[in-house]
């Protein structure tokens, strides 16, 4: 039986999970894996932390280089976060050969090719699996599961912070600032939400997520971003009125145009599987050239599930040492980036004039090329109008929806994409 030492760059909830797992499941992975995993250095200044899991003092390191040093320790498992102190640690693994297995998504998508690079020139290994979805093993169904197909969209709830603040909005009518209040009491959200409510969280995600999907560097600042502060309840009841639930959703999608990469709250149809994914938990629904359409659903954060994809990695970095990063293969082509999306839209009108404004609403969205998908009068006067399209081009919408208020016909309040 093999022996890998195994070393843990902070205890926080993450790495505290990954230590548990590794602990308790020790004879378990001995008599299934063939393998005997040792925690063997961890790197944690807080006492408190090393107190309440029983870590024992002679394995606790002052400093990094006394990490990347040891002998004993072939893995090196990175869960302090961020891109300031947690990428000098990381290269220094790498610089020294050490295999780097890390959950930290902010980190890889912004500096993959730095890390990657390091990965190649001193042959070491580095597995993302636990940086994206926590639990949903993502990563490596993309890498080895679906690796046959040509992916052509993706569509995900990718941040469970998010999908429980929207959930508690929709299922219980809790106002934003309710159900992220709620959020913070039950630890789901951080006192700062901004990475998560304004949609960074999924950004970083979709960035690592679509590279491999469609084989190429997708950089950060090249995603589209709408985050959730703006969301009140009457968005909730509109989707709601017309068949739908809203989500903070992370598309991308490749044709021979390019790719349409972007993270906005979108109207979900009912009956679509997203649809029913409450709570904290994440999901992402695939559609690949060869296998349809596929999806993955699970639990997006916590310690033991995405402690359970740390060491999933661990174990498949132990059995492939010799593998360079993480077996992702770029076309080193430049992918063009589509900024002119192509989706459904939902939109709140205030018609001018109730008797007429429906016709020639839809008579000008006739004339755009733009089919009405659904249409909703609101209780009232009857100039208020909830509308879906079929899918179209942003640039045409917009260009419809100009003619619309020159014309004096109506004005638009409220616009929201639709997940067909």
């Amino acid at each position: 039986m093999r022996k890998v030492g195994v070393a843990i760059l902070g205890l926080g909830v993450v790495g505290g999970g990954t230590y548990r797992i590794l602990k308790s499941h020790r004879e378990f992975y001995q008599k299934t894996q063939g393998l005997d995993l040792t925690v063997e250095s961890v790197l944690e200044p807080d006492k408190a932390k090393l107190d309440a899991l029983g870590v024992d003092p002679s394995i606790v390191a002052s400093n990094i280089a006394e990490v990347v040093c040891n002998p004993d320790v072939t893995i090196i498992v990175e869960c302090i976060g961020g891109d300031g102190a947690a990428r000098d640690y990381v290269l220094a693994a790498l610089y020294a050969g050490k295999t780097v297995v890390t959950s930290n998504k902010l980190l890889y998508a912004k500096h993959s090719e730095e890390l990657e690079r390091a990965a190649r020139q001193h042959n070491a290994g580095l597995q993302l699996e636990a940086s994206c979805m926590g639990g949903v093993p993502i990563v490596r169904t993309l890498l080895s599961g679906l690796q046959a197909n040509i992916i052509t969209s993706m569509v995900g709830i990718v941040n469970g912070t998010t999908n429980y603040i929207l959930t508690k909005m929709t299922e219980e009518g809790a106002s934003y600032e309710e159900a992220l209040e709620n959020a913070r009491r039950l630890g789901y959200a951080e006192s700062d939400p901004e990475a998560d409510v304004e949609g960074y969280d999924a950004v970083y995600k979709l960035s690592i997520l679509s590279s491999l999907a469609f084989h190429t560097k997708i950089p950060v600042d090249k995603i589209y971003r709408e985050g959730l502060s703006k969301i009140t309840k009457d968005e909730i009841s509109c989707a709601g009125k017309l068949g739908y639930v809203l989500k903070l959703v992370a598309v991308g999608r490749q044709s021979g145009q390019g790719v349409e990469l972007r993270v906005h709250p979108a109207f979900v149809p009912k009956e679509h599987p997203l649809a029913s994914v409450g709570g904290c938990f994440n999901a992402i629904f695939l559609r690949g050239d060869s296998v349809g359409e596929t999806m993955l659903y699970g639990s997006g954060a916590g310690a033991l599930p995405t402690g359970s994809a740390m060491v999933s990695d661990v174990i498949y970095a132990a059995k492939h040492i010799d593998e360079i990063s993480s077996g992702r293969k770029a076309i080193a082509d430049k992918v063009k980036i589509v900024t002119d999306f192509q989706s459904g839209f939902f939109l709140r009108l205030r018609l001018a004039d109730a008797s007429d404004g429906l016709s020639k609403t839809t008579a000008l969205f006739a004339r755009k090329g733009i089919s009405i998908k659904k249409l909703h009068r609101l209780d009232g006067d009857g100039k208020a109008l909830l509308l879906v399209t079929e899918e179209t081009k942003e640039s045409t919408l917009h260009a419809a929806i100009g003619k619309l208020a020159e014309g004096g016909v109506a004005e638009n309040d409220l616009l929201l994409r639709v997940i067909s």
